[in-house]
């Protein structure tokens, strides 16, 4: 597995390298964002962790343009705050988890192995999905609403798939959050919120719609409203 390293501290850089490369892990190390968005764009990488403060060019900044060209390979957004905010940030610039700093080194390992055991997980069956004026192609993770693309990160279209999956049945935040983000992973029932709040405005509210449904003190369903 290879996996590129951005983090302009060069010790603690230097002690994650050696606690992935422990783990037999290939690393590509850089202490740069310029750098980094060259290597992201000429290189594939199974996971990507990325600081956000970086000399050269953000990490928010870094990982919206990667998403612009690949959907799939996870990001650990690193960064010395931890404030709702900054990590609502990172998660719509298409961040896959995000770990505050000072961490102990094994919660980034048990993370990175959950990132890539999810995304390393075998295709789907069906190819596509159609509900209502909804289509969802599982391959390329092209989204479309009435004829329209609908750009998603990737824990969004994840979240999308298994509220639609459940055929309109609700899922509570903590069953959502074990089956995107795993057990190991310190999601809570606020990080869900968000997500769900992206979800609605990427995908309803542009459209006039109200497909994805709460029930107060419960979870969320997806109905759909054309009863296809």
């Amino acid at each position: 597995m290879k996996i590129l390293l951005i983090e302009d501290d060069q010790i603690l850089n230097q002690n994650i390298s050696e606690a992935l490369k422990a783990e037999n892990f290939n690393i590509v190390s850089l202490f740069d964002g310029v750098l980094a968005e060259k290597k992201l764009k000429t290189e594939s990488f199974d996971c990507v962790i990325l600081d956000i403060n970086l000399p050269g060019k953000n990490g928010f900044d870094i990982c919206k343009e990667f998403r612009q060209h690949n959907h799939n390979t996870p990001v650990i957004m690193l960064t010395a705050f931890g404030e709702l905010d900054d990590k609502v940030k990172g998660y719509n610039c298409g961040a896959d988890d995000y770990l505050t700093k000072p961490f102990y080194m094994r919660e980034l390992l048990l993370r990175v192995n959950a990132l890539l055991k999810r995304s390393a997980k075998s295709e789907p069956q069906k190819k596509t999905i159609s509900i209502g004026d909804l289509y969802i192609n599982l391959s390329t993770k092209k989204v479309m609403r009435q004829n329209k693309e609908i750009e998603l990160t990737p824990r969004e279209f994840q979240i999308l798939v298994k509220l639609i999956e459940k055929k309109g049945e609700l899922i509570c935040k903590k069953d959502l959050i074990k089956e995107i983000w795993g057990n190991v992973v310190d999601a809570n029932t606020n990080t869900i919120e968000v997500y769900i709040n992206f979800l609605r405005n990427k995908l309803d509210k542009p459209f006039g719609k109200n497909s994805i449904k709460t029930k107060i003190g419960y979870g969320y369903y997806f109905e759909d409203i054309d009863g296809n």
